[in-house]
């Protein structure tokens, strides 16, 4: 199982001045560490669940873009781009431009949004979830024909694009992989089945991830899909460091379900040191799972 670390907090001592040294420090301890990815989150405002609105948050691509002048190695996204953001052709040439900057280590991470403070806050409209769901159908479909050599235009119910000319084209071989963040049955995992290269799951227990597992399976099958070709990735909620074992023990159990990366959270004054603990003390055994 891969490793992946998610920076959600930028809650951290020193105030904005350490920002970027911390962050830059973090990703390449990850990487330093044999992590895969390296993600953020795609908000404006801090999450609730996390601490105060009004606490520090970064925009995401253009810290991907910094970071990108900080690593070499490790995949670089968001977990995830809220589909109500950013209009769908600009995403796919910011997400290209982070791919050829970053010599193709981009992913596409992306969800329906749902965090409605921060788009009543700023301004931003934020439509019903159905049409939500139906703005992400589109951009997906967007998004690969941007990366395809499809330039023609593009006629959808919510978006209308004259022309798809994107260069130049992704570096990552044959586009930047797109992974659809969240576990909802009836929509979002079909829209994986359909599109995403990798889904994205909470993982409250074994129990619930096998039910999703087995949903997926069946959107697969009914659009044709040969259902290993998507990556399945879980979210992990705690510390592991607090309990290496624990940790590893929880994550063989989600192995054997064929979920084959987890991400986890630096909650820590020093972020960097504590990648660094992770990574020595649960990377090579979760390596071997």
């Amino acid at each position: 199982m891969e490793l992946a670390v998610h920076f959600p907090n930028f809650t951290l001592p020193g105030g904005p001045e350490a920002l970027g040294p911390a962050l830059a420090a973090t990703a390449r301890a990850a990487e330093d560490g044999g992590a895969s990815t390296f993600t953020l989150m795609d908000h404006w405002f801090q999450m609730e669940s996390i601490g105060r609105s009004e606490d520090p948050m970064l925009e995401g691509y253009t810290s991907l873009g910094f970071l990108a002048g900080q690593t070499s190695r490790i995949r670089l996204g968001l977990l995830v781009t809220g589909v109500t953001y950013r209009h769908p052709g600009l995403l796919a040439k910011t997400v290209t431009t982070l791919d050829v900057l970053s010599g193709g280590r981009a992913q596409l991470g992306i969800g329906a949004a749902w965090y409605e403070r921060e788009h009543r806050g700023l301004g931003v409209p934020f439509p019903p979830l159905g049409e939500r769901f139906e703005r992400l159908e589109e951009t997906l479909q967007i998004v690969r024909q941007m990366w395809s050599d499809d330039d023609g235009p593009f006629d959808g119910e919510h978006f209308r694009l004259a022309e798809t000319i994107c260069t130049p084209r992704p570096i990552s071989a044959p586009a930047p992989p797109i992974l659809i963040g969240g576990s909802g049955e009836r929509k979002t995992l079909l829209l994986v089945a359909r599109y995403a290269d990798a889904c994205n799951l909470f993982a409250p227990d074994p129990s619930v991830v096998a039910h999703k597992l087995d949903v997926l399976r069946g959107h697969c099958d009914a659009e044709g899909r040969d259902e290993a070709e998507i990556e399945k990735t879980i979210i992990f909620n705690g510390d592991p460091v607090v309990d290496v074992d624990g940790f590893l023990s929880s994550m063989a159990e989600y192995a054997k379900l064929g979920v084959t990366k987890v991400w986890v959270s630096p909650f820590a004054p020093d972020p960097a040191a504590w990648v660094t603990k992770l990574c020595e003390t649960a990377g090579p055994r979760l390596a071997e799972l």
